[in-house]
């Protein structure tokens, strides 16, 4: 596992559920950063969604105290028993966990994904009818709102991590919802057994798995080569060149496409095959088409991708010095303040907003600065002050959703 962390890191936070995976994972780490002289943390997620959770969190916090690490239980109060539970949990774990990173200046966060779940991943996406993406498993390392997340043990296998826990005499918890059949991916991993016989183990998934990731990070590298080419970031929105497409692929269109939706939408998710390859095959009309909480629409300056201004209103309000609708950080000289979308409302007591140069659209999605329903600044429609909106979208020459 040494050779899959970073070898400048010397402080690593460790994501830990109780369960073998990241139980193994935490002794892993341990023993690795005893042998370099690096730090270690410990943080559970209580999802609050079962009465053992908080007794659970207990157990690992006594595991996590016995090996010499700190640890930090942070619970979640989000479910409204109603949405998608796996994926508004998996959101809120993954912006628990990096608000950890920020506030304990982790350098990374590990997380226990195994080589069982690289391939469940894999077989997931095919009962989608998944395209290359989809295809292609877990990424060993990835960026999330400015935080690296590594899967250290995507080579390993869940077996062989028990049998080394058991080595050690140590304990782990078993999670009942692994075992909970509406979940599809509990489905895809009970099926997995009997595909064995018929020679498709996780071994030989995996390994398709890591082929498609070679293919994928090839069609990145140039996708961030057509990026630095012909794209350039406008105070929020994404132009694209004047007939940039017609000397590409439309897989690098489309993708280039895709991530630009996602990083304006502040999505974890790309927009729909069906609806988006329509906009590779005829021009985008002028007065726009909306798509993925985004609109796109054609001028001067070719193809510009913005925040829808309804999509941003329904971001709702957010505190001076808290991230708005995904993207957008505000400061200025006052606190007694709150964060929403511009608007009509707003747009109106802006009389030079055509002088700033951005669609009327764009300014109406933009942040701005309100105290009840009274206008105190709007920093990108001309009524700036002493007030600046900073766009948070990783925006550089080699593409913005790296």
């Amino acid at each position: 596992m040494a050779d899959l962390l970073p070898n400048g890191a010397s402080r690593l936070g460790v994501a830990v559920s109780g369960g073998s995976d990241s139980t193994a994972l935490m002794h892993l780490t341990r023993d690795w950063a005893k042998a370099h002289g690096r730090d270690v943390v410990v943080a559970t997620i209580d999802h609050r969604l079962r009465p053992e959770s908080a007794s659970e969190a207990e157990h690992v916090a006594a595991v996590a105290h016995a090996l010499g690490l700190p640890h930090r239980v942070f619970r979640w109060d989000g479910w409204k028993a109603s949405g998608n539970l796996q994926a508004e949990a998996r959101a809120a774990r993954y912006g628990l966990l990096g608000n950890w990173a920020g506030e304990d200046t982790l350098d990374a966060v590990l997380l226990g994904h195994t080589q069982d779940d690289d391939a469940e991943t894999v077989l997931l996406g095919l009962a989608r009818g998944a395209g290359l993406d989809g295809m292609s498993g877990m990424r060993g390392r990835f960026d999330r709102d400015g935080v690296v997340f590594l899967r250290p043990l995507l080579r390993f296998k869940r077996d062989d991590l028990r049998r080394m826990l058991r080595a050690e005499n140590a304990t782990w918890l078993e999670d009942p919802s692994n075992n909970d059949t509406q979940f599809q991916r509990v489905r895809i991993r009970q099926a997995l057994g009997s595909l064995v016989q018929a020679g498709l183990t996780t071994d030989s998934i995996t390994t398709s798995a890591r082929a498609l990731r070679r293919t994928r990070d090839s069609l990145e590298d140039m996708v961030a080569d057509f990026t630095k080419r012909h794209v350039t970031f406008d105070r929020g929105d994404i132009l694209i060149a004047p007939d940039a497409f017609a000397t590409t692929h439309d897989e690098i269109a489309r993708r280039l496409l895709s991530n630009g939706l996602q990083a304006i939408a502040s999505r974890d998710y790309a927009p729909r095959a069906r609806k988006l390859l329509p906009l590779l095959d005829a021009p985008v009309p002028r007065e726009g088409v909306t798509l993925h909480g985004c609109i796109l629409r054609t001028d001067s300056g070719g193809l510009r991708l913005a925040r829808e201004p309804e999509a941003a209103r329904r971001a709702g309000v957010a505190a001076l010095g808290t991230i708005w609708d995904g993207r957008w950080t505000v400061s200025g000289p006052q606190t007694d303040v709150q964060i929403r979308a511009t608007g009509p409302d707003g747009l109106r007591h802006c009389p030079d907003w055509r002088k700033t140069g951005l669609p009327r659209a764009s300014l109406l999605a933009a942040p701005a600065v309100w105290r009840d329903n009274m206008l105190i600044a709007a920093p990108l429609a001309g009524m700036a002050g002493d007030w600046r909106a900073n766009c948070t979208i990783p925006f550089t020459s080699e593409g913005f959703w790296r």
